[in-house]
């Protein structure tokens, strides 16, 4: 059993400001905002949705196959991956350009702001869903270019692969009537709660709405936890206790392993959405985005410390 991880692969600049944005960014002047942010902390990390939703399935045990479109510079990351034993199968590199380049600058409130290089990220749609192989059972179709989301979810489809759309970072390319027809392919939709909104606001639909339309609709809520709308009802998920808040970057994308890894092993919902949970509190512990490391002993050790029960 193997999870097809649709998405970006990119090197994460991660820089950090010692101050708060709002203290420098005056509300009633964003349109002619000029601004510089000294950030005397700067590290370069492994990065990109897939890359990380893979890395922290992998962490629980399962084999994440990821399927990105990467540039001339990326055999650091392949050797990374390797090391890692992370398969490259489904990663295409394309000599002419860049893999993607995300620039990342948090404050001392958690907040982000990131400019983003899609590069070979934009060619995606050159990668097709495996039709060779009947041993890949579940998918995500995460942040990646235009055209290759909207064709690896159509490629989920026609080989009746079950797979969670994450619209993340991509959903200002979307209208709402793309956004709709990913919300009627998918199985599950899981989203942030600013992400949510936006998605309300172009499909016309209340998330109760969208969540008639898939098995489940999963809104992560930073530190306040999850809700997960299902079968009619909303479940409350609680966060889990992090044992130190060091960098928010890919926490996200931790907690969408976690939904993978529940459903893969057919957990309860809210089982599913507390492993989910946990994982994304391991990541805020550390810097970077695949620079946490666990068993699984230690993982539901921790588990029964924030929950009090196991799975």
């Amino acid at each position: 059993m193997k999870a097809l991880i649709c998405g970006s692969m990119a090197y994460d600049t991660i820089m950090v400001f010692h101050d708060k944005f709002k203290h420098h960014i005056l509300p009633e002047k964003v349109h002619i905002l000029n601004v510089s942010f000294l950030v005397p902390v700067m590290r370069r990390e492994y990065g990109g949705c897939a890359g990380n939703i893979a890395y922290n399935l992998h962490l629980l045990g399962e084999t994440p196959l990821i399927m990105a479109t990467v540039g001339h510079d990326f055999e650091p990351y392949s050797q990374w991956l390797s090391q890692h034993h992370l398969s490259s199968e489904y990663i295409h590199a394309l000599d002419d350009h860049y893999t993607g380049q995300a620039y990342i600058t948090t404050d001392v409130d958690g907040n982000q702001i990131t400019a983003f290089h899609p590069g070979a990220m934009n060619l995606s749609q050159l990668n097709t869903v495996p039709t060779d192989r009947d041993d890949i059972t579940i998918g995500i179709v995460s942040p990646d270019g235009k055209d290759g989301m909207q064709a690896h979810a159509q490629q989920f489809v026609e080989q009746k692969i079950p797979f969670i759309f994450d619209p993340g970072q991509g959903m200002p390319m979307f209208n709402g009537a793309e956004l709709l027809s990913f919300i009627d392919q998918a199985t599950w939709v899981t989203v942030n709660d600013y992400e949510s909104e936006l998605l309300q606001e172009r499909t016309g639909l209340s998330l109760e709405d969208i969540a008639t339309r898939v098995e489940a609709l999963i809104v992560t809520l930073g530190s306040e936890g999850s809700k997960i709308y299902t079968n009619g009802t909303v479940l409350t998920i609680p966060a889990a206790r992090p044992a130190a808040i060091n960098d928010p970057t890919g926490c996200g994308d931790a907690y969408r392993a976690g939904l993978l890894y529940g459903l893969m092993n057919e957990y309860s919902w809210e089982i599913t959405g507390r492993i989910a949970s946990l994982l994304g509190a391991i990541k805020i512990e550390h810097h970077g985005t695949q620079n946490h490391n666990f068993d699984l002993a230690h993982f539901k050790q921790r588990y029964h410390e924030n929950f009090g029960s196991s799975f």
